[in-house]
């Protein structure tokens, strides 16, 4: 097996600092829309049942989009190859 490479690094990196990301932004879009109750230390159990749908929300759209992205993209390779094929096959 080889060595890491610095792109493999970098990879990893980039990767990491979008998971972050994405995790801040799921932190403050459930915590700013669930967490309304400042005058006691306990999170009261509507907040957490908030917090929990907000959350999962969250996570199947941005499944959702994954997927989504995944057709679009195999669809674009797909064109791209059977254009390729057809420039390819005039040129002769």
């Amino acid at each position: 097996m080889n060595p890491p490479t610095s792109s493999d690094d970098n990879d990893q990196m980039r990767s990491f600092k979008d998971f972050l990301a994405s995790y801040n932004k799921l932190s403050e879009l459930c915590f700013t829309d669930c967490v309304w109750d400042f005058t006691s230390r306990n999170v009261k159990s509507t907040e957490e049942q908030c917090s929990l749908n907000c959350m999962e929300k969250y996570m199947k759209m941005n499944q959702r989009i994954s997927q989504r992205f995944q057709e679009y993209q195999m669809i674009a390779n797909e064109s791209a190859i059977a254009a390729a094929q057809k420039v390819g096959s005039v040129s002769r």
